[in-house]
């Protein structure tokens, strides 16, 4: 068979290994399940040399987030080993590693670990052990017209206060003419709206547990930061934000119907309108935690018999060749990379001249806190890093979503994403 060494797509780092693992002659076949996220979906097609040149036949799995978790959160925690390799982030990858769910990732000298950033590199590890390895990681900023700016005769800065966010959305909202001033999560989920509005919540110094890990959603700071974004998503927002997540709202902005938008740093490399910049999360007097920090990884769920084979093949996908082989594939091309994962990426000169947001993406990424402070007594910017807290967080999104809809009032909302978090709390023990 021909060696991928010599192709221009240079897939040749990760191949050789997973060529040993199939030295038998017996073609494998790897169960994939990942979130439908661009980059994702890029991987099917970039993967099929991968396909010719071990035999091993990958079948993919593309889930909605919500789903993706539910499922893989079912059958890893089983064992039922319907999956040979899982997406799973910074919430799960510690917390299933130390359960014994997925298997421990020990890659070649030739991976190059040290190259992950650390903040990824960290987030996806227990007691110094890395268990998922990033595809990609993010953090949050935000992401508008500068058109739209300038033509309303406003600003945008790094760090700026909600309510110069909220004017800037109120000169661009232009609705007879399909432009929305705002376009935000919204759709319940922890890691859907929930991460968006926790990040705002932590901008205005509200924090979701207290030192003895009692819920803290009744406080004027959680009321402030709920009713701030209910009331610029309704006044400036598109219809029915209260089913947009990341996907939703990235369709919107690449029609031209969102002036800003603030969500993960990925985003940038799908971005197709012109006149886009860039800043640095606003926040309302505290800026620690008001942009998240994640990584979309793979991980080997402990119930696979192929074990080894899906190791191969993540320390491929994660490789320093894998951003080559994107960079160099005729569909797709250096600005759609996946970023945020190593640091070499961002010495790569053919990266540089097309990736007008790597600078605030790195800013965001190098900026983020997930550890505890003062406020916060749990690790985690958008989440919390508990087992309980994807229970919680979709509970009180739902409740946030009632809020936009219309449903509920804010301070509805808000009590009964108290009463809720405070049962399941009770319930797992903490007090």
């Amino acid at each position: 068979m021909k060696s991928l060494r010599n192709t221009a797509l240079g897939l040749s780092m990760g191949i050789v290994a997973a060529s040993t693992a199939f030295a038998d002659g017996h073609a494998k076949e790897l169960t994939i399940a990942i979130v439908n996220n661009g980059h994702m979906i890029n991987m099917q097609k970039v993967a099929e040399a991968y396909t010719e040149e071990t035999g091993v036949k990958l079948n993919w799995v593309s889930l909605e987030e919500g789903v993706l978790r539910e499922q893989v959160t079912s059958d890893t925690a089983t064992g039922g080993g319907q999956y040979d390799i899982i997406n799973i982030g910074m919430q799960e990858a510690p917390i299933w590693g130390a359960a014994g769910w997925i298997e421990p990732l020990n890659f070649s000298a030739e991976y190059d670990v040290d190259d992950i950033l650390p903040a990824m590199r960290e987030g996806l590890s227990h007691d110094g052990t890395l268990y998922a390895a990033p595809f990609y990681g993010e953090s949050s900023m935000v992401m508008y017209r500068k058109d739209l700016t300038d033509a309303a005769g406003v600003t945008i800065v790094d760090n700026d206060s909600w309510d110069n966010i909220t004017a800037a959305a109120a000169a661009m909202h232009d609705p007879e003419n399909g432009v929305y001033g705002a376009c935000l999560r919204g759709k319940p989920g922890w890691g859907d709206g929930m991460a968006f509005v926790t990040t705002v919540a932590n901008s205005f110094g509200a924090a979701w547990f207290d030192k003895d890990m009692k819920p803290t959603l009744d406080t004027p700071e959680w009321n402030a930061a709920v009713t701030m974004y209910v009331n610029l998503l309704n006044s400036y927002g598109p219809p029915g934000s209260e089913g947009n997540s990341f996907n939703e709202i990235l369709a919107l902005y690449n029609e031209g119907k969102c002036g800003l938008w603030i969500d993960a740093t990925i985003a940038a490399s799908f971005l197709e309108v012109d006149g886009v910049a860039y800043a640095q999360s606003p926040n309302a007097g505290n800026p620690v935690g008001a942009n998240w920090l994640w990584a979309w990884a793979m991980a080997v769920p402990s119930g696979t018999e192929n074990a080894d084979e899906a190791k191969a093949f993540i320390e491929w996908a994660t490789s320093k060749e894998y951003v080559q082989a994107v960079g160099n594939h005729p569909d797709f091309g250096w600005a759609k990379v996946p970023t945020g994962q190593r640091a070499s990426t961002y010495a790569i000169p053919e990266f540089q001249a097309v990736a007008g947001f790597a600078a605030a993406e790195m800013a965001a990424i190098d900026s983020a806190a997930p550890g505890a402070t003062d406020l916060k007594p749990y690790v985690g910017v958008q989440f919390v890093a508990i087992p309980e807290f994807p229970e919680v967080g979709t509970a009180v999104s739902q409740e946030i979503a009632a809020a936009l809809s219309g449903a509920k009032s804010v301070e509805e909302a808000l009590a009964a994403g108290q009463a809720a978090a405070d049962a399941i709390m009770k319930e797992a023990g903490y007090y």
